[in-house]
């Protein structure tokens, strides 16, 4: 049985992956977790979300991947403590000393390996099974050829596997970067990383210290750091059939039309749907992204990987707006992200994943009745034709 993954930053965020087809979910709490500006969760907040998360027969992980100081530990147990009450799916984890005071404080939720551990062989997972781990992320440096022979070597039975199949990845190897630290003070690996990979540079000569020579490749300057974002759809189907268990995508921070469209994407690959590499680009071209790479699971990086021409590229469609649950007479209400206009076509996207196309009323007609030809941001606009909750409506531009 293979799982679907989802970033869950906030509540609403994990209500829309769940909603979209996620079999499980992992967000933070407000301390050790490696996002710590990703909204996080309250202990209140996680007791919302595991209900919500039983109701709909879905997992929650909770991340706990930071390195802690030696100061920090009795917290981190009191904390895991709560969790465990409960009743989180599982921990994710780093640090071997996190592992080791877990077990010793005899907390019994299941351990998942975080891609901060950069596991790349089968004899460092086997070790975690060895230690009491349930599961081990994959690092992102690793190729498909890699994966099938860590895939041979280990008992699948015992442990299971998990692979980052969607994203933004970090310049560094497996996250361990320490740029953020020297040229912010905002130490990467206790999740404040301000992402200076992705931030334009010039070069200086030594001898002309206020002269900034641009090497550029747009008007903001030269992205020398910016790998593109993972995106590693044609591989689903061979990494399934090497027994790999579960399939996660990067994004605590992201949009709610992020977390759907992807959603949406990939559950669809796991349930069997093939994509040519040209249809599933431009379906991943309608969320905003750096552009795309297989990384090294086509077996190593190359310059194409990296977009040092640009910090964002610009997706195919704008996310204007989605159904909420409230409905007035019986007719759902589209909650206005960007504004939309009277007897416009929008593409339509359900929370089963299916595309389809609507033109919108002639005379629209706000949550009080008022009668407008176009809605802005924050406003509510009556539907007249019965769309489920959570749709999402985009407007798509030429390619």
């Amino acid at each position: 049985m293979t799982e679907l993954l989802a970033p869950a930053g906030t509540l609403e965020k994990l209500k829309w992956a769940v909603q979209y087809g996620a079999d499980a979910v992992y967000f933070g709490i407000q301390s050790f977790s490696l996002r710590s500006h990703a909204g996080n969760f309250s202990l209140d907040d996680v007791e919302q979300a595991m209900s919500y998360l039983r109701q709909h027969n879905k997992k929650g992980y909770v991340t706990l991947n930071i390195y802690p100081w030696s100061a920090e530990y009795d917290d981190l147990i009191l904390n895991a403590r709560h969790l465990e009450d409960i009743g989180v799916d599982a921990f994710i984890i780093s640090d071997l000393g996190v592992m080791w005071e877990l077990k010793q404080n005899g907390i019994q939720t299941p351990l998942h390996i975080s891609t901060q551990a950069n596991t790349v062989s089968y004899q460092t997972i086997n070790a975690y099974q060895a230690l009491g781990a349930k599961r081990v992320n994959l690092a992102r440096e690793l190729s498909l050829e890699k994966i099938a022979e860590i895939q041979s070597h280990i008992s699948k039975e015992s442990i299971e596997t998990e692979v980052f199949i969607h994203g933004a990845v970090c310049f560094s190897y497996s996250g361990r970067c320490a740029i953020s630290d020297y040229l912010a003070g905002r130490k990467a690996n206790r999740g404040e990383c301000t992402h200076p990979c992705r931030w334009n540079y010039y070069l200086v000569e030594e001898k002309r210290p206020n002269e900034y020579i641009p090497v550029f490749e747009d008007d903001r300057g030269y992205y020398l750091m910016n790998p593109k974002e993972l995106a590693l759809f044609p591989f689903v189907p061979a990494l399934k059939n090497m027994g790999v268990h579960s399939y996660k995508i990067e994004g605590r921070m992201k949009s709610i039309h992020y977390v759907a469209s992807t959603v949406a994407f990939y559950r669809k690959i796991l349930d069997g749907h093939a994509y040519t590499e040209n249809e599933g680009m431009a379906l991943l071209n309608r969320i905003s992204n750096r552009g795309y790479s297989y990384g090294f699971m086509k077996g190593g990086i190359t310059p194409d990987d990296y977009a040092i021409d640009q910090r964002q590229s610009k997706s195919h469609a704008r996310f204007v707006g989605n159904i909420i649950e409230e409905s007035i007479d019986d007719l759902p209400l589209i909650n206005v992200r960007n504004s939309i206009h009277a007897g416009e076509t929008l593409e339509l996207m359900m929370p089963s994943g299916e595309l389809t196309s609507i033109i919108l009323p002639e005379i629209l007609y706000l949550k009080d009745n008022t009668a407008v030809e176009t809605a802005h941001h924050g406003s509510f606009v009556r539907l007249n034709e019965h769309v489920p909750a959570y749709s999402i409506f985009r407007r798509i531009s030429p390619s």
